[in-house]
């Protein structure tokens, strides 16, 4: 009787082993492949799935997006340059059966196959184009990887260029190439807002041609500026100061033009000795007249030095 129920309770444990190995949970994320005897069986969706203990073989394969980071690759570009370059990749498997029967490891194979494909592409373009045309780069290396991978039931859906590393010679060259273009382009726009100065300063000249008044006002108007930093130099334009010697010339002309002249008045009733006296006086030169120098020199005048 006891060997009956000790037989039992094996029973019992190898069902309930067997029922536990025959249980198979497949996550929302996952996709399972059914090996039976060594052939595959299909696929199963996720959810509770019931196989053959010992018979059947799940293999559980993730379908969601991978990260795989492309380790650095020493590459030479098109114009000889050596960089360093490192990459990153996004796939997913979109064919669990494939990924599972066609290659052994995907994750390895497509690592490898990335490294290959970043080095054939980078070499491909020059330096220049690596540094700015990282978009076409990384829409070559997709493509290239696409091929290669619908295969193996994997979709690469992006893959994008990480670092470049540069040697420090080139890096120096660059940074002497950037600074040469921007005092070039420095060198333009001072060129360009000198055309337009002198531009600017020719209508300004035409205007003081039509205007002379305008260009005194300037002159007076540079006066006011040297004058604000309290310097001790006073600068006087010489058109300035030929302007102030003929505004000295007319208003003496004026002063003069109106200044009435006085006639002598006659004397009545006085003789030819005391109206002589009444008359002003007439300051007589000090200096011989040239008649009267002629006279003395025999009648040959001496020019004076």
């Amino acid at each position: 009787m006891k060997a009956l129920i000790i037989v039992l309770v094996l029973v019992v444990l190898v069902l309930l082993l067997a029922l536990a190995m025959s249980v198979k949970i497949v996550k929302q994320y996952e996709q399972g492949v059914l090996f039976r005897l060594g052939r595959v069986r299909g696929s199963k969706k996720p959810g509770l799935t019931l196989i053959v203990p010992i018979v059947d073989v799940l293999h559980r394969i993730s379908m969601r997006i991978v990260t795989m980071p492309i380790q650095s690759q020493g590459i030479i570009t098109r114009d000889n340059v050596s960089v360093d370059v490192s990459a990153v990749a996004y796939f997913r498997v979109v064919d669990a059966v494939k990924s599972v029967v066609a290659i052994e490891n995907v994750y390895a194979a497509i690592d490898q196959i990335a490294q290959t494909t970043l080095r054939k592409v980078v070499g491909q373009h020059t330096l220049d184009e690596t540094l700015s045309e990282t978009d076409t780069i990384n829409l070559g290396i997709r493509e290239i990887l696409d091929v290669t991978t619908v295969e193996w039931g994997v979709e690469v859906t992006l893959v994008e260029l990480k670092d470049i590393q540069l040697p420090e010679s080139m890096k120096r060259a660059m940074a002497r190439q950037a600074e040469a273009e921007r005092e070039k382009r420095a060198k333009i726009i001072n060129a360009q807002g000198e055309s337009l100065a002198a531009a600017a300063l020719g209508d300004a000249s035409d205007i003081m041609m039509e205007h002379p008044l305008a260009l005194q006002l300037r002159n007076l108007q540079s006066l006011v500026e040297i004058g604000v930093d309290k310097n001790t130099t006073v600068v006087f334009p010489a058109p300035l100061m030929s302007t102030i010697g003929e505004l000295g010339s007319f208003l003496a002309r004026e002063t003069a033009a109106a200044t009435p002249l006085t006639p002598p008045v006659p004397v009545v009733g006085l003789d030819k000795a005391k109206a002589g006296t009444a008359l002003p006086l007439i300051k007589q030169p000090t200096h011989p007249l040239p008649a009267q120098e002629a006279a003395v020199n025999g009648g040959r005048a001496v020019p004076q030095r």
